[in-house]
């Protein structure tokens, strides 16, 4: 697909439905070595696929076979809008918008979020809360989960509390603060305690009819 900085290469899943819901999903740092076959991110993507959404997890400018250079954040979040643009000129009459991110993927998809009022949920898995600046979800417009493990030595779990905190206190949205037992900020020993995590936080959603 092309982005605004050049191609962009990614995977996509086109939904079971004629009106499934959409739901993009954003790798880790690129400069830390996150592409879109990181375990996590792949995780997201079936996750998803399993629902029966659109789906499409790609590589930011400068990963993989995407042109460009890494732009500290703002060329990458420029990506994710036109990833996004790009599912929804295949799926017009999607029923619903979801964005998923992992660690910086996860600080990309809360911006993105801000942009565009037709993404109604989230999942922010390890959001780097104590690296980067999330005071711009003044308000979140938008439910979502956020996860993350126990042993995280990168995030500091203590960051992201404080920023579900903050979140908690808004109005007509409802933040879903999940942790994974012992697991670090990769969840290598423990990808199914977070999928199981998920599929009951996406579980819940659909009994509420707001997925």
């Amino acid at each position: 697909m092309n982005g605004p900085d050049g191609r962009l290469e990614g995977r996509y899943q086109p939904g079971k439905t004629a009106n499934a819901p959409l739901a993009l999903i954003l790798h880790p740092h690129p400069q830390g070595g996150g592409t879109m076959n990181h375990k996590v991110v792949y995780q997201l993507f079936h996750i998803f696929v399993r629902r029966g959404f659109a789906v499409l997890r790609f590589n930011f400018r400068g990963v993989g076979r995407s042109e460009g250079s890494f732009d500290n954040g703002t060329g990458e979040l420029s990506d994710a809008a036109s990833a996004l643009d790009w599912m929804q000129t295949f799926n017009q009459n999607a029923s619903s918008c979801w964005v998923a991110g992992f660690s910086f993927g996860a600080w990309i998809g809360m911006q993105l979020l801000m942009r565009r009022p037709e993404i109604r949920g989230f999942l922010s898995v390890a959001p780097p809360a104590n690296m980067y600046d999330f005071s711009f979800l003044a308000p979140c417009p938008s439910s979502g989960l956020v996860i993350q493990g126990t042993a995280d030595d990168i995030v500091a779990p203590s960051s992201v509390e404080k920023l579900v905190a903050k979140l908690k206190t808004q109005k007509s949205i409802t933040i879903t603060h999940e942790t994974v037992e012992g697991a670090d900020h990769f969840f290598e020993q423990h990808l199914p305690q977070l999928v199981g995590s998920i599929d009951r936080y996406l579980d819940m959603r659909s009994q509420e009819g707001t997925l």
